[in-house]
This record gives C-alpha cells, sequence and structure tokens, in this order.
C-alpha cells in the first residue's frame, strides 16, 4: 500500500509539472521568435527593426506618437502629458446652515499645447507642452553644440583651460591668440544686443515649426529646407540634428563635472586619465 502511494503522488507531481512548464515554453519560443522577427541580415550583423526606444520591452506614452524627429518615447515622470483641467461649481458658503456643500463639476477644458502668442517671455499657452520642450531641447542642444567645439577648439590652440578662459580675458580680449581692440564690457555689450535681437527675432514668429527650423537665411545651401528636399530627407536630418544636441549636452555636462573634479579643463582631464592609465599598465 505505501509503494502505491508513493507511485500516485510521483505521477501526481509529474502531470502538474508538464502543464506548467509547457505555457512557459510556449511564452519563451512566442518571445523569441517576435524578437528574432525584429532582426534583419546576415551572419555578424543584425538590424533591429522594430520601434526604437529608449529603453526595450517598455510601451510608449500615447502622448508620444513618434512623430517628432528623435522621439523615443522619453517621459518617464510625465511632463508632457497632456492635462486636462475640472471646473467647479461655487462652494456654499452660507454661515446659517450646519453643512456647506462642495460645488459640483460643471465641465472640462483642455488647453491646446500648439498655440503660440506674441509674449515673448511665454509664447506658449502651456508651459508643460511638448512643442515647448522640443523648443526648449533644441535651442539647448544647439548651444551645447558650439560650447564642446568651443572648448576642445580654444584649449588645443591656445593651451588654455576653459575654466580659466575669464581670468585670462580679464588681462585682455583675445580669440586664437589674437589679440581684440575691446574691453571685457564691450564684448558683453555686442554679445547681449546680438543674442537679444536674434532672440527677438525668432519670438515674434508664430509659427511653431519656423521657430525652431527657420530656414531661410539659416540654411543657405537648402539641405534642409522644406520643398528643396524629400520628406525622408529632411526628417533624417532632423533626426541627426537632436542626437548630436542630446550627446553635446551630456558632453558639456561632463565638462562640468571635470572642472568641479578635477579642476581641469576638457583636454587637461583627458591628458590626466591617460597618464593614469600609462602608470597602471
Amino acid at each position: 500500500m505505501k509503494s502505491n502511494s508513493k507511485t500516485i503522488c510521483l505521477l501526481r507531481f509529474n502531470k502538474a509539472k508538464n502543464s506548467i512548464s509547457r505555457p512557459l515554453r510556449q511564452t519563451l519560443s512566442k518571445t523569441s521568435s517576435s524578437f528574432k522577427s525584429n532582426l534583419k541580415g546576415g551572419v555578424g550583423y543584425r538590424k533591429y527593426s522594430g520601434e526604437s526606444l529608449w529603453l526595450p520591452s517598455i510601451q510608449r506614452p500615447s502622448w508620444l506618437d513618434g512623430s517628432l524627429p528623435g522621439d523615443r518615447g522619453f517621459d518617464p515622470l510625465g511632463l508632457s502629458k497632456p492635462v486636462e483641467y475640472l471646473q467647479f461649481d461655487l462652494d456654499q458658503l452660507d454661515q446659517n446652515n450646519s453643512v456647506n456643500r462642495a460645488g459640483n463639476v460643471v465641465g472640462t477644458f483642455k488647453s491646446n499645447t500648439q498655440d503660440v502668442s506674441s509674449e515673448w517671455i511665454q509664447p506658449y499657452s502651456e508651459v508643460f507642452g511638448l512643442q515647448r520642450f522640443r523648443e526648449c531641447e533644441l535651442i539647448h542642444g544647439r548651444w551645447a553644440m558650439l560650447a564642446t567645439v568651443g572648448v576642445v577648439v580654444a584649449e588645443s590652440t591656445t593651451g588654455v583651460s576653459w575654466v580659466q578662459a575669464g581670468k585670462v580675458e580679464l588681462e585682455g580680449a583675445r580669440y586664437i591668440n589674437f589679440y581684440l581692440p575691446f574691453t571685457i564690457t564691450q564684448l558683453c555689450w555686442i554679445e547681449a544686443i546680438l543674442i537679444g535681437v536674434a532672440e527677438i527675432y525668432r519670438n515674434g514668429n508664430l509659427d511653431a515649426e519656423l521657430r525652431i527650423y527657420p530656414g531661410g537665411v539659416f540654411d543657405p545651401l537648402k539641405f534642409a529646407t522644406r520643398g528643396k528636399v524629400s520628406d525622408r530627407q529632411l526628417n533624417r536630418l532632423r533626426e541627426a540634428e537632436i542626437k548630436h544636441s542630446r550627446l553635446a549636452m551630456i558632453s558639456f555636462l561632463g565638462f562640468g563635472i571635470q572642472a568641479l573634479t578635477v579642476k581641469e579643463g576638457a583636454l587637461g582631464s583627458l591628458y590626466k586619465f591617460s597618464s593614469t592609465l600609462q602608470e597602471n599598465n
């Protein structure tokens, strides 16, 4: 009798094991087949043809449809999520009543984040809007690209760290070892006037696309002017620009962290890093 009971328990365990393992095997086979279907190419090279997101195996937010160049579904905090406002009725404020009821919802309101006004301080109707975030990201990225190139070029030609550049300029304005007939005050005024005129011209445009892609004199070779090139070429160039902008912003953040920790510029920090590697090897 004991041997029979053991045999029955063993058979039940095997049946349970088979009932669990089969769905798992089916799920794994489906996942692997779906992943392999997105990989194309020969031996040694696989090109992913699926949707490119900032993290694998995540769902794209509904408000990021991928229409913007460089959209990888990155908004973990939901800052650009469209906001719907609720309109409430007035609360009861009768001091003779024992209970004053709160006002009920009488309607909803959803602002259009794409509206642009002539207000030069805050042209967009919504601060946390996707179009405003893209404009800020692109402008900051363009400045970062100029800054990173300027740091490397200036340090390699003058030998002065960008951290000490302001201190050196106080002794006399110069650019690439050429002295300029201007004082620091005059240079600050010139920069403020030029940048101010450019910003006033840009903020005067009420078209959301032309605010960040003005074209015209800013695209003399017509490489990225709509109507002169195909839409595919236009999107490819705009996506390349936003990728380089993001990389430049991270690079300049690294320059700043190096300046605070190592007390050196970009090339000085690189020299210290390479010398440390040589010593350890």
